[in-house]
């Protein structure tokens, strides 16, 4: 595809019409030859047949009806701790995107990484580790133009179905500038939250903060509170009212409640 708008915002930018997943494809080929993938390399595609969510569920889109787009990261001089902050930083990047794209809509970031309008979800992201510990790969679905019967839960939606008529090449160059911007000054500052301003930014688009939140963790651990702030390594404060404590959750599902 040759693409209409400047695409030198990033280093390489690769599309397929179709493929199983862009996220397998991209580490696959990042560890196969570093060189040829240096430093914010894109893979997006037009469908995608055995993407991945959360927890390993598939995420599956007909051509056209979604971009499917997954970023190499290689960040210098930023500690392995702090690459928590990446999916969240690819979220937030997402939902400047949505909002700018949806501009008289209410979207919200939902800890640590899904997009939703209206509380419901319209974007996804999924990050690996590459083999060498040394770059991840952050992979991002957006919902398009699919119909409501086409979505894979009633608790989601597209722009389209948002009243926006959205292409792929608009919503691709939104994103990657959003994510190059937020990326450039995450990794000046080192890695720092605080100091780049990613963890306020998150903050402030967070939907989950101050809502009653169920965190499903591995081991089926679970816990039931109100969600008060994302900490210095990313992770979810949630307090725990009954017990009078905080917990912290580095990884898990984040189920948002009704409000009472």
């Amino acid at each position: 595809m040759q693409f209409s708008f400047d695409s030198s915002v990033v280093n390489r930018l690769d599309h397929v019409d179709e493929t199983g997943s862009t996220n397998t494809d991209l580490v696959a080929a990042a560890a196969a030859d570093e060189t040829a993938w240096p430093d914010l390399s894109v893979l997006c595609a037009s469908s995608q047949t055995a993407g991945r969510g959360r927890a390993g569920r598939e995420w599956e889109s007909r051509p056209g009806s979604s971009l499917a787009v997954s970023i190499l990261v290689r960040p210098i001089d930023v500690g392995l701790q702090n690459f928590g902050w990446l999916p969240i930083l690819a979220g937030l990047a997402m939902t400047q995107t949505v909002s700018a794209l949806l501009p008289e809509a209410r979207v919200e970031l939902k800890w640590p990484n899904d997009v939703l309008v209206d509380d419901k979800k319209i974007s996804g992201v999924l990050s690996e580790l590459l083999p060498d510990g040394r770059g991840v790969v952050i992979g991002a679905g957006l919902n398009l133009a699919q119909s409501q019967s086409e979505l894979p839960i009633a608790a989601a939606t597209s722009l389209a179905l948002e009243g926006a008529t959205v292409g792929f090449e608009q919503s691709l160059e939104t994103y990657l500038q959003n994510f190059v911007a937020l990326y450039r000054e995450f990794v000046a500052h080192r890695g720092n939250a605080d100091a780049c301003g990613l963890r306020r930014s998150a903050q402030a688009k967070c939907g989950s903060l101050g809502r009653r939140v169920r965190a499903i963790m591995p081991g089926d651990q679970e816990v039931v509170g109100t969600a008060v702030a994302i900490d210095e390594s990313g992770r979810l404060v949630i307090s725990v009212e009954e017990q009078d404590q905080l917990y912290v959750v580095a990884a898990g599902d984040i189920v948002h409640l009704r409000h009472n």
